[in-house]
């Protein structure tokens, strides 16, 4: 099977973007805001498209251009062991960057193939231990399940090392980040019967229909993640429409996932970024074709436009605080509730006033 690539989540800090350019923040605020995104070790990220090489590895320009379009936070995803180890290492270079340790659904054949399942978890949950007392882990995932892609793991495998994972969740308190794809009959009732056992989570790249959408709300501690997948068709637009704002976050999952000119969302986009196709990379300028962190402005664009709401500080704002902790505070905390700044904190209190 082909390896899987590294999946990361970044917050953006209260800098704003006006067409792919920061503004100086005395002049516009806009709220923090959460994404996605996939960086794929031996990718995109790396030069490589579909086996050839392009240009240079650019990880390091695409974050940089991340930090300067705002990004205050990433979150470096593995979707097997040995990948989470790999993402609490990238995390320990940097005070920006996080991670998570999990399995993801079409990697779960990995828990029987070493030979002994149990020894298996026990390392996942010793890696966990480990990440969070170096202040990195933050949540437990990527893991879930996945039937579009039942060639890599079967539905038994993905559905019994998916319940496995929730035992990690409970031991260490932390939230889950989550993949459901053409699989909600069987993600929503093994969430149900766990419900009690994590504290949060969202179920990223949304792609489902209305009623998948209201299933995963009636879990009262699970967030719902939009990105350019999220936002394809009409219906794709209607469906993410009913999601209330308290309830969602946005992403890229770059280098996948962007918002194309096809895309029923497109004609909201206000902001653009200078692009060239890869045969003729510029590292000033952002991959054609190559989703990065600084587009999930565009997601926040077509959020706003479609739901029609006017404030799109606000919207933003909220976005940020679902992130970091449940909005009601009789819900469990999220990825990071105990290092919210003074003026995130401020914005809150004045949003739980409001309400």
């Amino acid at each position: 099977m082909k390896k899987q690539g590294l999946l990361c989540c970044a917050i953006l800090s209260s800098s704003c973007l006006n067409n792919g350019v920061v503004e100086d923040d005395r002049q516009v605020k806009l709220g923090n805001l959460f994404q996605l995104v996939e960086f794929k070790t031996d990718g995109m990220f790396k030069g490589v498209y579909h086996g050839k090489n392009c240009h240079l590895p650019d990880i390091a320009t695409v974050l940089n251009r991340a930090w300067s379009a705002g990004v205050d936070r990433i979150i470096v995803t593995g979707g097997s062991l040995e990948e989470s180890r790999e993402a609490l290492a990238i995390a320990e270079t940097d005070a920006r960057l996080f991670c998570t340790v999990g399995v993801h659904p079409t990697r779960c054949s990995e828990f029987e193939e070493s030979g002994d399942p149990e020894k298996h978890y026990q390392d996942l949950f010793s890696l966990a231990n480990e990440g969070m007392q170096k202040g990195k882990v933050v949540a437990i995932g990527e893991c879930g399940l996945d039937y579009d892609r039942l060639q890599f793991c079967p539905a038994d495998i993905q559905k019994k090392y998916f319940e496995k994972q929730f035992e990690l969740a409970y031991a260490t308190k932390l939230p889950m980040f989550l993949h459901m794809r053409a699989a909600a009959a069987d993600f929503c009732e093994i969430v149900e019967r766990n419900k009690n056992r994590f504290t949060g989570g969202v179920a990223h790249s949304f792609t489902g229909s209305a009623l998948d959408r209201d299933k995963l709300l009636s879990f009262d501690n699970m967030y719902i993640g939009v990105n350019g997948c999220s936002l394809k068709t009409a219906e794709n637009l209607d469906v993410m429409k009913g999601i209330p704002v308290e309830r969602m976050m946005i992403e890229t999952d770059s280098p996948y996932c962007e918002i194309k000119n096809t895309h029923a969302g497109m004609k909201f986009v206000e902001s653009t970024w200078p692009s060239k196709k890869k045969e003729k990379y510029d590292q000033e300028c952002i991959v054609k074709g190559r989703n990065e962190p600084c587009l999930v402005r565009q997601v926040l664009e077509v959020v706003a436009g479609y739901k029609g709401l006017g404030d799109i500080n606000q919207l933003s704002s909220t976005l940020y605080h679902n992130t970091c902790r449940h909005v009601l505070s009789t819900l469990s905390e999220v990825f990071f509730p105990q290092d919210l700044d003074s003026a995130a904190d401020a914005l809150l209190s004045g949003h739980h006033n409001t309400n």
